[in-house]
């Protein structure tokens, strides 16, 4: 009776480390969400007014088919790929910019920080003008020569009621965030911590 006792309780504390490991080491990816762009299983979802899309970058010279989700680690040619979630998208006209963090306005940015249309115009480096995308796919490409904070501005506008929607989302080229391994590192500590602790509590049953 008292070993069938045990075996139940070792399981719960098996279940419960379990737990406490994988919720600790997927608590960095929603951290590092900038702006508009968050981590959902993994993937980037990019936040519209109350549209979504899904997020994803490359660096095919230099990462090949590496995806990054919000920061990229070098400068180099950079590919976005913008996947509609919501089909709504499809019948709206969109336009997408990148513009330099002239104000420093850092990874925290709001649209209101940027200076009003005037300024946004003079930081912009890329632009691509309001159209269409039937097929629910954007791909752009710019070659990024320089490191620093960049903001990507997201606009949608609804062909039919004339609404308009957006989403800004602040984002690195050349730096890398130690913190990152350093919180999954902590998770694997936290992890290792909670395995010998449970053995040791088994012997006592």
């Amino acid at each position: 009776m008292a070993s069938g006792c045990a075996r139940v309780i070792g399981k719960r504390y098996w279940g419960f480390a379990l737990a406490s490991l994988l919720l600790v080491a997927a608590a960095p990816s929603v951290c590092f969400a900038h702006g508009g762009v968050s981590m959902e299983d993994d993937v980037c979802i990019i936040q519209i007014g109350r549209y979504k899309a899904h997020f994803t970058g490359y660096l095919p010279a230099s990462r090949a088919t590496q995806e990054f989700c919000e920061d990229i680690p070098s400068i180099g040619n950079a590919v976005f790929v913008i996947d509609f979630i919501s089909d709504e998208l499809r019948e709206m006209e969109l336009d997408f910019r990148i513009v330099r963090d002239v104000n420093r306005a850092g990874l925290g940015a709001t649209y209101e920080e940027l200076g009003g249309e005037k300024a946004i115009e003079d930081a912009t480096i890329f632009h691509a003008p309001m159209r269409r995308y039937p097929r629910g796919v954007i791909s752009l490409e710019y070659p990024f020569v320089a490191k620093g904070t960049y903001i990507g501005i997201l606009n949608a506008r609804h062909l039919a009621t004339g609404l308009a929607y957006r989403s800004i989302f602040p984002f690195r080229v050349g730096r890398v965030s130690y913190l990152r391994y350093v919180l999954y590192f902590g998770a694997v500590l936290v992890g290792c911590g909670l395995f010998v602790w449970m053995a040791g509590r088994r012997t006592y049953f």
